[in-house]
């Protein structure tokens, strides 16, 4: 997907022949487009600047960013921050993917998944599925284990027997 940006701002989307917001662009990258952002008088490529520009204003990234961190950002010297965004944002953003991703492998073992907890890990949705409701079956000879499960599921009964 091709988009020129004018002096004045504005996208205009060359696939559709339209002018476009920075809302509907995020929505085209968020849908797996490859998007291309270029001045359209220069011709320079613009696409890093205006990805930057719809993380930090379109999804409110500012806000999320304490100030003193914001000034020291601004007061590094330009080699710093390329060093310092392009390094340790990275590593960070890779330790977060795999740490999610290790969470969701262990989520059948989660004993808190029935309740909802956590609710979320990151990026919107449930950060796993709740665990099947039904008990896992019982082992060979383990006579101690059903007795306990069936003990338990008197008392899931008379629970739910009581008024609120």
């Amino acid at each position: 997907m091709l988009v020129k940006k004018y002096g004045n701002r504005r996208l205009y989307d060359t696939d559709q022949s339209r002018y476009i917001t920075l809302e509907e662009l995020a929505k085209s990258v968020r849908q797996g487009k490859d998007v291309r952002v270029v001045d359209a008088k220069s011709g320079d490529d613009l696409t890093t600047a205006t990805l930057a520009q719809i993380i930090v204003e379109g999804r409110g990234a500012g806000r999320l960013l304490p100030q003193a961190l914001l000034v020291q950002l601004i007061r590094m010297g330009d080699d710093a921050l390329a060093e310092f965004l392009g390094q340790y944002v990275t590593w960070a953003l890779e330790v977060y993917l795999q740490t999610k991703q290790g969470v969701q492998a262990m989520a059948p073992f989660n004993p808190f998944g029935s309740y909802g907890l956590p609710r979320s890990f990151g990026m919107g949705g449930p950060a796993w599925p709740a665990p099947p409701r039904q008990a896992p079956a019982a082992p060979a000879g383990g006579d101690d284990v059903a007795a306990l499960r069936r003990e338990l599921d008197e008392i899931k009964k008379s629970l739910k027997k009581k008024p609120r």
